[in-house]
């Protein structure tokens, strides 16, 4: 009798790696600049302190500061990814800091747009001078209204495939599974 075939998960795919996670970084924030070449200062804003989309602001900040003169804020938005609405989302910037300002978001991945959707909304009380997205993955399932303006890679994915970023630890790269 032949055996039992066993069901193994399936290891995930590495779309991108350290260095191409770096290249990525460096043409968002060559990017970023282009579109603001008249600007003094920009602010940018990461999604969540603890996850990888504020990690990702962080890197983009240091490459803007290494590559150009403008005049960086980095700053957070924390939020409920989740559930959104469950608490109040904390910006750590005072309206006056925003006020009249471009300020980029930055996250991690771009899925169907909720998130990013839920971090303008505390942006639009505060009278920036424009709102832009940057993310490294943009998956293309849109559910809402929000298309990133730099974007590192964008990914054709089943609803059923997840995207993992890891920008620090032992392997740092974007898995698919």
């Amino acid at each position: 009798m032949p055996p039992t075939p066993t069901t193994s998960p399936i290891s995930p795919s590495r779309i991108l790696d350290a260095q191409s996670i770096r290249q990525k970084i460096v043409r968002i924030a060559f990017e970023i600049l282009e579109d603001n070449y008249d600007e003094k200062e920009i602010v940018i804003a990461g999604i969540c302190r603890s996850d990888e989309g504020y990690a990702l602001a962080e890197r983009i900040t240091a490459e803007l500061r290494r590559i150009g003169s403008l005049d960086i804020h980095l700053t957070s938005i924390n939020l409920d990814k989740k559930h959104p609405t469950s608490k109040p989302i904390e910006m750590g910037v005072t309206p006056e800091l925003v006020d009249g300002k471009v300020v980029v978001i930055v996250d991690d991945v771009a899925n169907t747009g909720r998130t990013l959707l839920y971090a303008v909304k505390p942006l639009l009380d505060m009278a920036p001078k424009k709102i832009r997205v940057a993310v490294l993955v943009d998956r293309r399932h849109k559910a809402y209204p929000v298309s990133p303006d730099y974007v590192g890679t964008s990914l054709s994915t089943t609803l059923h495939e997840h995207i993992d970023v890891n920008l620090s630890g032992d392997q740092p790269g974007v898995f698919l599974s």
